[in-house]
């Protein structure tokens, strides 16, 4: 089974950017194709796209399922 089918809204993720690999939140799952922050996604609803939030400093990014890996919960 891929990746991408077991990430869910509000799972803990980790994404590579220019600044280096950052930690959030999946925030919603797009199944069909949209815009996001002027970009234009294609997706499926067996190849999502999903948006993010990052932990640090809560900006909302788009990625496929591809690039995000799965990280345990954050403890409280």
């Amino acid at each position: 089974m891929s990746t991408e089918k077991n990430i869910r809204v509000h799972d803990r993720v980790s994404w590579r950017s220019s600044q280096g690999r950052v930690r959030g939140v999946v925030v919603e799952r797009r199944n069909t194709d949209s815009e996001f922050d002027g970009q234009a996604f294609t997706a499926t609803r067996e190849d999502p796209v999903f948006i993010v939030e990052s932990e640090k400093t809560a900006a909302r990014a788009a990625h496929k399922g591809t690039a995000l890996r799965k990280l345990a919960s954050k403890s409280r």
